[in-house]
């Protein structure tokens, strides 16, 4: 491998959980500012918390390829392995959701989900720079036909209709 890529989270994904992020502080707003019952602050408070959090977790993460390993960047935290030093290139698929594991040693491991855009050529320039033997065969077969994710975007959209749809009732209220 010649050059370096970069793959990010699915940008069908973080979009619609910016614009839910957006909507959920802008309803914060409007309870505060119309004299909302406290606990109804709150309960809208511990929700925004863990949206945040998936949010920044999601809009940072990125998997770095380049010739000599993989680096996955999360927030605050960084890992990497070394094609030369991989012992195996495993998945685990769960109905639509796939992991892919690259093992190298006992305790030195990278774990990456189909959540990546551009998953295919993810799987594939993993599968060519790893040595030899060390793919399973049911990532070989996987690799043929990458399954798609589409059902967490589909849920962050139905949230952002729903918190839309809670925002004008507030205003009519």
């Amino acid at each position: 491998m010649n050059q370096t890529r970069t793959f990010v989270i699915r940008q069908t994904f973080v979009v619609p959980m910016g614009l839910l992020m957006v909507l959920m502080v802008s309803l914060f707003v409007v309870c505060i500012s119309q004299g909302q019952p406290l606990a109804k602050v709150i309960i809208l408070a511990l929700f925004i918390l863990p949206i945040a959090a998936l949010f920044v977790e999601s809009a940072f993460r990125r998997v770095v390829i380049d010739q000599d390993g993989i680096t996955a960047f999360r927030p605050f935290r960084q890992r990497q392995v070394l094609f030369a030093d991989v012992t195996s290139l495993e998945t685990i698929k769960v109905r639509s959701r796939v992991f892919i594991t690259l093992m190298a040693g006992d305790d030195d491991f990278i774990i990456i989900s189909n959540s990546y855009g551009g998953f295919p050529a993810l799987l594939e320039a993993l599968i060519a720079a790893v040595p030899e033997g060390t793919v399973t065969e049911e990532t070989q077969q996987l690799a043929k036909q990458p399954p798609r994710r589409h059902a967490d975007t589909f849920t962050v959209w139905f949230a952002v209709l729903a918190l839309i749809y809670v925002l004008i009732a507030q205003f009519r209220a």
